[in-house]
């Protein structure tokens, strides 16, 4: 009982105010052969150190962590972060424990939000952002209700390259809500068959990844112009933010509203959170854009003030006139981001995102040159796919024994991609380790 606050007498009086006599009886309603009768099995206690080094040993089993080099992508990326990065991050004005619900009193705190909205307008053409949202798959949910709310459609186009995850959310929460849900396929140079929405009528949106699933580069004009003549959004979403470095960003490719994952942007992995959720759109629909958006104003003397201008959650308005049940904003993570870009700048962001593309073009190279193929021809960020030669599955064990992760394959979310890996390179990758990779997959 020593980490318990309840004594025996405690235990008594609460089983007496809901009409038991004892714990077990709690558990009634679980059938007897289902119930474990014994106590658990559990080793001897260790001291402080024994432990230590126990949850050493178990974390040495994962192939992670500077002793491992892993080519997985697929949604979150490895990148450097610098370090003014972490150290301004946990000052106390900004590492807070809850979002101010006094919020003009926070003048700090909205200002580095009001720049964060900036940064990501910027990076993304957009005319507006908010302050974030949890994460690219809820951000990608958030777009699509938003085109179903403006348009007053509830069929929605999305293309089978997007990342396998974000349509199970998206279908999450459009079935019970009576939206139709409808997959584009890719075409053979592993981009969405745009000819697909030919004949289809009744859009509210049609959503786009780009880069891709398989890293490739979409054609968003081209994307963004099939919509448009549909009267439906053009939603273009993305995993990795850093693309857009290189690559001409949405909103100059036609988008109505562009949403995705920020975790690029100074966001260490952490295995798997937290993540940020970016979004943005065009001024004419900032009504109807979920979450928060931070304004910047006057007061009466003249001076600068940041206000908290739209927050369309049920906390601050009626339900009916709601526009999303997010609840929060990633502040910390959003914050982070906004460093990360004013570090960089637009010429660094142009650069490490030329490193990055060069990188894994310098692996796709040496893969086609020591006789693998690469399974899509169309342009590439990042990441791609590989289908290899001769025995795989004995290639890819060899590599794991080396502590090298060999990629991601595709399992039930693509199955026709059985024999293949989809790659990932970032700046944090040296040439010797990409030719480690090389030379652990020839048989």
């Amino acid at each position: 009982m020593r980490y318990l606050p309840h004594t025996q007498g405690d235990i008594a009086k609460m089983l007496a105010v809901v009409g038991v006599d004892r714990l077990d009886a709690l558990f009634s309603v679980v059938p007897p052969e289902c119930r474990m009768d014994r106590p658990l099995r559990l080793p001897e206690p260790l001291t402080e150190w024994e432990l230590c080094r126990e949850v050493e040993a178990l974390a040495a089993a994962n192939a992670a962590g500077p002793d491992a080099t892993v080519f997985l992508g697929a949604g979150s990326y490895e990148h450097f972060i610098p370090a003014t990065i972490p150290y301004l991050l946990s000052r106390s004005e900004f590492l807070t424990a809850y979002t101010p619900y006094q919020p003009e009193l926070s003048q700090g705190t909205l200002q580095a939000l009001f720049e964060y909205q900036t940064l990501i307008a910027r990076l993304t053409g957009m005319d507006v952002a908010n302050a974030s949202l949890y994460d690219g798959a809820t951000a990608l949910v958030e777009a699509v209700l938003m085109a179903v709310r403006v348009t007053r459609r509830e069929r929605v186009a999305v293309s089978r390259a997007v990342h396998p995850a974000y349509r199970r959310v998206l279908r999450t929460y459009l079935e019970p809500a009576g939206c139709e849900l409808v997959e584009l396929p890719y075409a053979a140079d592993g981009r969405t068959d745009l000819a697909a929405l030919d004949g289809m009528d009744r859009l509210a949106a049609v959503a786009v990844q780009s880069p891709n699933f398989f890293g490739c580069v979409e054609d968003l004009v081209a994307a963004g112009g099939r919509a448009r003549d549909r009267g439906a959004f053009f939603v273009a979403t993305f995993t990795e933010a850093l693309a857009y470095g290189l690559l001409k960003n949405p909103g100059n490719a036609g988008a109505d509203i562009v949403c995705g994952e920020g975790q690029s942007l100074g966001i260490p992995q952490s295995f798997g959170g937290p993540c940020l959720g970016v979004f943005a759109a065009r001024t004419q629909h900032v009504r109807s854009m979920p979450g928060r958006l931070i304004g910047k104003t006057v007061d009466r003397r003249g001076r600068t003030g940041y206000v908290l201008t739209l927050a369309t959650r049920e906390q601050h308005i009626r339900r009916e006139k709601a526009t999303s049940n997010i609840c929060s904003n990633q502040s910390l993570c959003a914050l982070a981001a906004a460093m990360y870009l004013a570090t960089l700048g637009r010429t660094g962001m142009r650069q490490l995102a030329k490193l990055n593309y060069d990188k894994a073009e310098y692996l796709k190279a040496e893969l086609r040159r020591t006789g693998h193929a690469i399974r899509f021809e169309a342009p590439t960020f990042n990441e791609f796919v590989v289908e290899l030669r001769g025995d795989a599955e004995a290639a890819i064990h060899r590599l794991l024994d080396r502590r090298i992760v060999p990629g991601l394959s595709f399992g039930e979310d693509y199955p026709e991609l059985a024999n293949c890996r989809l790659l990932c390179v970032t700046e944090t990758k040296t040439r010797r380790d990409l030719d480690s990779l090389v030379r652990g997959l020839q048989p």
